[in-house]
């Protein structure tokens, strides 16, 4: 398309959002719903935009930049919104790349370079240029979810920044757009010619005193404007100096970066000292070794860690309060341990273990890229990224952290420490009061405290994230007031009006304006107005329970074995995200911009594609249960009032399957009559597009009754969830089987007793309520006695497993919650079991999510690899997730799921392989659109096929 004019009969009304949609531009949405999606970052701060714009092109870009000159509206870049100091919002119009300029347009091998669009995700480029024996070099925590865009506007760093450079010195050239409407080219092997540009020359070469001494003088000086990449001995580098502006100078249409040579070997050496301080001090010592990382990580994060998944899932480290991870990389595997022992010997630890596995560096390189979720549980009060990355000389460091630790007692305050020790650069989540009555005075009081300290030490307030709007006001007490000047000087060379990014770096906001509150205390949202689930995990408070989430958009990326969040990788919709999701819900509690309370259509629409997978559970790192906060919305929302049809059929399944199940045989003739089919989808509200269940014609409690053979062994009660007992019965059938093979013996309910799974998911918690606590109670005295309780379908025993202890106000919730156990993990040790042998057979395995989430998949992995086949593990979801899937309005979001990785995977093992999903709803999907009969762990292990 040709680039749009505004001419001068546009309206001055100062209506950006007409002027957009008069030029064209296509993704324009000033709802409520996305002003609340874009009103935060990762940050403490909160914002409300007047409209969001996702450009599709350049220009539209163009347009975008126009509209906002001509109607003098502030604009504000975005990529994927994980600034963590309030960069990336803004009043005007938030510009988020990310949806759909984010390709990557060529990689040269020979110039080791690659020309990416702003929104590109630092994970899709590193994928490219792997094969090449490549990598693009800095690589922040976030670098599953952020974009190179947004790295090069914060000058991000990351693990590795030590050895590969900042995003500063990674970039070749910067395609520019000013908010006048100049274009340039910018970088190392680009002439250009430009007013705007010798005026920047001039403004430098009459300060260079100023310029050289106060710029560049350690690494991670990355806070104001890095103005020492444009003195004449550094050839003036304009595409350098605009990496951390922040989106405050002009918007990048473009960017050239550097790629390095990725070495093939990595040997990483843990190194324990009593403390972080101690670590700190051991620095220097191992820098010499010139390792590519250098990583400081404090005992309390590996242990929240372990709490949140499983004493198993961290590696043995050495004794020891403080952790430094020394990253060594090369061409020889003896070369770098015997570097590694050099490191160990120079470094004065406690203790160290060298790690050579790549699986298992991978793990503790997690613990470490979820350090930022992890710190902020880490105390009783939430732990907050207010004053997060700032940096010294490394040989500072050691004193700088006493000091600072020092300071937070000074201010009653707790922080976890973790950081770029390498580089100097410390984050630190801190437990501010915020809602507190003087909670903002304090925070401005300490901040300015740290402030200072850090400058008495040479350090810069930011270390790779940017001032934004928590440290910008501070930058008078680490720069001269001449440096101070120029920052205003250079921001009138480039934007006069102060329409990009306004607030931030030159005239800032103070940091304790637009700060949002945490959520605690909201009325409608404590216990004794709500009456839904207790939320033991946050002290029954909804508010504190939403403002989980801190924004690190970890739900962003694509899962590897994980699951969250399957509707956002359908839809790359922010709204579809589980960040997206408690933005909302933090809205509703704020009130203001979200004002309809629990019945905000807002609060509806992001919610409306949430599978209740509950992958959050086990993939946020600051443990958002999205599913959890649903259920809560629907239960407020409708209670007394006339609910979705689909809540009273398929919301009522377990109920309406047991008055059936007399009848079973002629209710499946008729379900298979087409117009009867249509009219029970239609009054179900199904999808007409979605096959029926079949229901069993004998229940699996009489069949299992008739076929228990075994008189003698170990008791285990085999606990029948109603769609085992209602229609999947081969799964069943086979569990008796195998556990009689296993030297069981089987006891069963009197009467079938349901969970109240379908009511959960449905947000009809009072009845829900009372399954739960029939099922407590019927499952209670096995427990007691010792006697194990397995469930075959994963979604039902999760409800055992977490959901009854928040429905039931009854001690023994929690004594059955640990006495129900998975097939797998009953049979995992158990010596008398005879697996078949699959060798040379592929196993496809698809978790249901409530495994990977809730009960945990370890062993179902033991118990599979037994069987000496090829086992491929899928990760994500299978897109029925129960009810989801079958309701009208979600057929295409759920195949869209099923897309991601589950269909692919089964495709790609071929028609030989074997299927296995031990959910329901998996193999209901499986069928539906594959045509292809997945069996239940049991019938596997069964040798059933």
């Amino acid at each position: 398309m040709t680039t749009p004019r505004l001419d001068d009969r546009l309206d001055t009304t100062g209506d950006v959002v007409a002027a957009l949609e008069r030029a064209g531009v296509r993704d324009v949405d000033s709802s409520s719903l996305a002003r609340a999606l874009y009103s935060s970052d990762a940050s403490l701060y909160r914002v409300e935009p007047t409209v969001v714009v996702r450009p599709h092109d350049l220009d539209e870009i163009h347009a975008v930049v126009e509209a906002c000159r001509t109607t003098g509206t502030p604009l504000t870049s975005r990529g994927a919104g994980t600034s963590i100091a309030g960069n990336a919002i803004g009043t005007g119009v938030v510009l988020d790349f990310s949806r759909h300029m984010n390709r990557i347009i060529a990689i040269d091998e020979a110039t080791r370079t690659a020309e990416v669009q702003p929104g590109v995700v630092h994970a899709a480029l590193q994928r490219v240029a792997a094969p090449l024996g490549l990598r693009y070099g800095p690589d922040p925590s976030t670098h599953t979810r952020c974009t190179v865009g947004g790295m090069i506007g914060n000058n991000a760093c990351g693990n590795r920044a030590l050895g590969y450079g900042r995003s500063a010195d990674n970039v070749a050239a910067l395609d520019l757009l000013t908010m006048a409407g100049e274009r340039f080219q910018v970088g190392r092997d680009v002439v250009v010619t430009s007013d705007r540009l010798e005026g920047l020359r001039s403004l430098v070469g009459a300060n260079l005193s100023t310029v050289r001494t106060e710029f560049g003088r350690f690494g991670r000086q990355v806070s104001g404007y890095s103005l020492e990449h444009l003195l004449p001995e550094r050839g003036f580098d304009v595409a350098s100096f605009m990496a951390g502006t922040e989106g405050t100078l002009a918007v990048t249409l473009g960017a050239t970066v550097d790629l390095v040579r990725d070495a093939p070997v990595r040997h990483l050496v843990v190194l324990s000292f009593p403390s972080m301080a101690e670590a700190a001090d051991h620095v220097p010592a191992i820098l010499p070794f010139e390792p590519i990382a250098c990583e400081g990580l404090g005992g309390r994060i590996v242990e929240v860690y372990r709490a949140a998944h499983g004493a198993s899932s961290v590696p043995d480290l050495p004794s020891g309060d403080g952790f430094l991870y020394v990253e060594l990389a090369g061409d020889d595997a003896a070369e770098l341990q015997a570097q590694a022992d050099r490191v160990v010997r120079a470094s004065g630890a406690l203790g160290h273990r060298h790690v050579t596995s790549p699986i298992e560096q991978s793990v503790l390189w997690r613990i470490r890229e979820e350090g930022a979720g992890l710190a902020s549980r880490a105390w009783d009060r939430p732990a907050l990224a207010g004053w997060e990355d700032a940096a010294v000389p490394p040989e500072h460091l050691g004193r700088y952290l006493r000091e600072f630790e020092d300071l937070l007692v000074q201010h009653d305050l707790h922080g976890t420490l973790f950081g770029h020790f390498g580089d100097g650069c410390v984050h630190v989540r801190i437990d501010f009061p915020l809602d507190a009555p003087d909670g903002h005075r304090g925070f401005r009081s300490f901040l300015t405290d740290a402030a200072t300290l850090a400058a008495s030490h040479g350090g810069s307030f930011s270390g790779e994230h940017g001032d934004g709007r928590a440290r910008s006001e501070l930058l008078p007490l680490m720069y001269s007031p001449e440096a101070i000047g120029l920052f205003e000087q250079v921001k009138h060379v480039f934007d006069p009006e102060d329409l990009l990014n306004p607030g931030v770096l030159v005239r800032p906001r103070p940091v304790d304006s637009d700060l949002r509150g945490l959520g605690a205390g909201w009325p409608a949202g404590l216990p004794a107005g709500r009456k839904g689930l207790r939320l033991l995990h946050d002290d029954g408070d909804f508010g504190a329970a939403v403002h989980r989430c801190t924004g690190v958009g970890k739900c962003l990326a694509a899962p590897a074995s994980g699951v969250m969040c399957p509707s956002f990788q359908a839809t790359r919709n922010e709204k579809d995200s589980t960040r997206g999701r408690a933005r909302v819900l933090q809205e509703m509690v704020d009130g203001r911009l979200v004002d309809g309370g629990w019945s905000s259509p807002e609060v509806h629409e992001a919610l409306d594609l949430c599978l209740s997978c509950k992958g959050c559970v086990g993939d946020c790192p600051t443990g958002v249960d999205m599913a959890t906060y649903k259920s809560e919305v629907l239960h407020q929302t409708y209670r007394g009032r006339l609910r979705p049809r689909s809540h009273y059929i398929l919301g009522r399944l377990p109920f309406w399957a047991r008055l059936t199940a007399p009848i079973a045989r002629l209710a499946n003739l008729a379900l298979r009559m087409p117009g009867l089919a249509h009219v029970g989808r239609w009054i179900a509200g199904v999808d007409q597009r979605r096959s029926l269940p079949q229901f069993a014609t004998r229940t699996f409690s009489k069949v299992a009754a008739d076929e228990r053979t075994s008189t003698g062994g170990d008791p285990v009660l085999l606990w029948a969830d109603s769609f085992t007992e209602y229609f999947s019965t081969d799964a069943g059938r086979a569990a008796v089987r195998l556990l009689e093979a296993a030297g069981y013996e089987i006891r069963l309910l009197e009467r079938q007793q349901c969970c109240g799974l379908t009511w959960i998911s449905t947000g009809q918690l009072d009845h829900a309520a009372e399954l739960a606590a029939a099922a407590v109670d019927q499952l209670h005295p096995y427990v007691e006695a010792g006697i194990p309780v397995v469930g075959l379908e994963p979604s039902c025993l999760a409800v055992l497993r977490t959901d009854a202890v928040e429905l039931v106000d009854d001690p023994r919730a929690a004594e059955v919650a640990k006495g129900v156990f998975t097939l797998a993990e009953l049979l995992a040790d158990r010596e008398e079991l005879e697996v078949p042998d699959l060798s040379g057979q592929t196993v496809v395995v698809q978790p249901h999510c409530h495994q990977a989430s809730v009960l945990g998949f370890d062993a179902d992995l033991r118990l599979l690899s037994r069987t000496g086949a090829h086992v491929v593990r899928v990760g994500g979801c299978c897109g029925l997730a129960g009810n989801f899937g079958v309701e009208k309005g979600h057929y295409e979001v759920s195949v869209a799921v099923a897309e991601t990785q589950l269909l692919p995977a089964v495709r790609e093992a071929g028609p030989d392989a074997i299927v296995v999903a031990d959910g329901f709803s998996c193999r209901m999907q499986l069928d539906d659109l594959a045509d292809v009969r997945a069996v239940h762990l049991a019938q596997l292990l069964l040798g059933e096929r």
